[in-house]
């Protein structure tokens, strides 16, 4: 089943609000759409009727798949989406509110009831996968014959993917049933000691997401207690960030080693349906452009902020002359949507319902997530955002990817529950694409030179951590779960991967303190979803590429880009990018894309 989440409007309150809101009062989601509240007789008839329809499911296909015609097939497709949809909808609902407030122990309890009971429910349906990979290759060929099941022909192509790494169907179930006290119960021990924690900067105790904020701040002693406090604050929790992180690198190559996948990043790149060897060539790309894109650019940031050596604290620091001004929740809510207009008003009228309904969760509270994330729950509902929004300009252009999600996730959800979802490569595509237009949209509005200088050094800076940061992250990524496949990984040789990795991305002129060497234990991504990272990567070199040629006048670009995220999960990468005369296999496909950054820097570099 999809990963899903969600929320209510009983959600919880904090006691106390935040000392400040940019721009007065933050939206809050309201979750009804999903369920009125988590003791709504909705949900416990809902997952009734799942559970009863998924045994009833069972009886009548099991062990029966390969004497269906295609059309018989094509109704149990229809009929196994229906149900998954059902969970999909309770389970968004329980992550959602997790989501808003994991610190309250009910909704703990709630979430982690919903997953089990989801879990137990959709161990009925796990035979279905599992038999139609054994259908042989022809038999399935010729029932894709009717045209019923041909429209199911790209869920089943990349179900196929899989067809290699499958077990016996009594393991699968394990895995499957142990899943609620294995990965996530891990994830939720990290979710929730992330949450609880509570950090002392300069007399204020702040959440964790309150205390990274400060580390962009404006006066250097702020940003440099920020970070000793986020480094202490870690590094008293290190042990047990160590131990979620080898006890989960360790269940991976269980897992892994089990379905014979070749190393430990490649489930995730079948999953992005994409080969290893492609994901190779984007990162050696990267990696090879660390001295042209990093190392230059910091070169620079620190000639312009009058240092020798920049400090970890000073990586997302703002330049001389930028006041970063608070952006009031409305000026942003303006700024994003009129780059959307200005490039399609079909997609501003799309994102403009997140704003006109409750589909936003921007407010700050203690127990909310931090970061930010689109969801996109079920075709049958809606997606909804969660941003914590502090009023800086990255903010605003945070509210322009996750906004670039949701409308992506809209517009794909015409396919339907089992082919809406894209992988995580082309995930990225409309969000990243959101960004640039906000970007673009407030460059070309601006006539001081010094602003523009600014303005332009932030968006380095801002794709240097979608491209430079992100790939140094799933080398971090790779080279802890290589090591750790010899043995448990101490805190400090985790530091040193760490340390390792950071060196060699940001470059020379970074002299990084040894406390930096736990700041890789707030990163969920490690925890939640490995080898996920590179995806921005990817994301980010494919729309510079795609923006390339918009700026060229591509012929009919806005509509074909627009069929582009309708098709959701149905196209592979391929496909997508063919109408632009784009080839991600193409070698100098990801050095176009690093190029665009480079010339930023080129543009930067001539104006100091």
């Amino acid at each position: 089943m999809p990963d899903a989440s969600a929320g209510a409007d009983a959600l919880p309150r904090p006691e106390t609000a935040p000392p400040h809101l940019p721009g007065g009062e933050l939206p809050s989601w309201d979750l009804r759409d999903l369920y009125p509240s988590p003791d709504s007789p909705d949900i416990t008839r809902d997952l009734d009727r799942a559970d009863a329809d998924a045994r009833a499911f069972a009886a009548a296909h099991s062990g029966r798949l390969a004497g269906h015609g295609g059309a018989a097939l094509a109704g149990a497709i229809a009929e196994y989406e229906r149900i998954e949809e059902m969970l999909g909808r309770a389970m968004s609902y329980a992550q959602l509110l997790f989501s808003s407030d994991s610190n309250d122990p009910e909704i703990g309890r709630f979430f982690q009831s919903m997953n089990e009971r989801v879990t137990a429910i959709s161990t009925h349906l796990l035979f279905f996968t599992l038999e139609l990979n054994r259908l042989d290759p022809p038999a399935l060929e010729r029932k894709l014959a009717d045209p019923a099941l041909a429209h199911w022909h790209p869920w089943l192509r990349d179900l196929r993917v899989f067809r290699p790494h499958e077990l016996a169907d009594e393991l699968e179930k394990l895995l499957h049933e142990k899943e609620v006290t294995g990965r996530a119960a891990w994830s939720r021990l990290f979710d929730e000691t992330i949450a609880a924690m509570r950090i002392p900067v300069r007399g204020e105790e702040l959440t964790v997401s309150g205390a990274l904020n400060l580390l962009s701040d404006q006066d250097r002693a702020v940003r440099e207690a920020a970070g000793h406090a986020v480094g202490e604050a870690f590094g008293r929790n290190v042990r047990l960030f160590s131990l979620i992180t080898n006890t989960l690198a360790k269940d991976k190559e269980i897992i892994d080693n089990w379905r014979h996948y070749p190393r430990p990043g490649s489930y995730r790149n079948r999953a992005n349906m994409v080969e290893d060897v492609v994901v190779d060539a984007l990162v050696a790309a990267v990696t090879d452009s660390y001295p042209r894109l990093a190392h230059r650019y910091y070169a620079l940031k620190a000639k312009w902020l009058g240092l020798p050596r920049l400090q970890h604290w000073d990586r997302n620091a703002p330049l001389p002359g930028d006041d970063d001004r608070e952006i009031p929740w409305p000026e942003a809510r303006a700024q994003v949507l009129g780059a959307y207009a200005a490039f399609s008003p079909e997609l501003a009228a799309v994102g403009k319902r997140f704003f006109d309904r409750p589909w936003i969760d921007a407010a700050l509270r203690p127990g909310k997530s931090g970061g930010a994330f689109a969801h996109p729950t079920v075709p049958a509902a809606h997606p909804y955002l969660l941003l914590n929004y502090h009023g800086r300009t990255r903010d605003v252009m945070t509210l322009a990817h996750e906004l670039g999600h949701g409308v992506h996730q809209v517009l794909a959800g015409e396919q339907g529950y089992l082919m809406a979802g894209t992988p995580l490569t082309l995930a990225e595509t409309a969000s990243v694409f959101g960004e640039m237009l906000t970007f673009r949209a407030l460059l070309d509005a601006e006539t001081d030179p010094a602003r523009r200088r600014i303005m332009l050094a932030g968006k380095v800076e801002d794709m240097l951590n979608t491209v430079v940061r992100q790939t140094a992250f799933y080398r971090f990524e790779t080279l802890l779960h290589d090591e750790r496949r010899s043995g448990e990984l101490v805190a400090d040789r985790i530091a040193a991967l760490w340390l390792q990795v950071q060196t060699e991305s940001l470059g020379p002129a970074f002299e990084f303190t040894p406390e930096y060497g736990v700041f890789w234990a707030y990163v969920p991504h490690f925890v939640h979803t490995p080898f996920y990272v590179y995806a921005y990567a990817f994301g980010d070199c494919l729309v510079n590429a795609l923006y390339s040629v918009f700026q060229s006048g591509h012929p009919g670009f806005q509509g074909k880009y627009l069929d582009m995220l309708r098709a959701g999960g149905t196209r592979r990468h391929r496909e997508l990018l063919a109408p632009f005369g784009l080839d991600a296999s193409d070698p100098g496909f990801w050095r176009r894309g690093l190029d665009v950054i480079s010339g930023f820097i080129d543009e930067l570099e001539a104006s100091a």
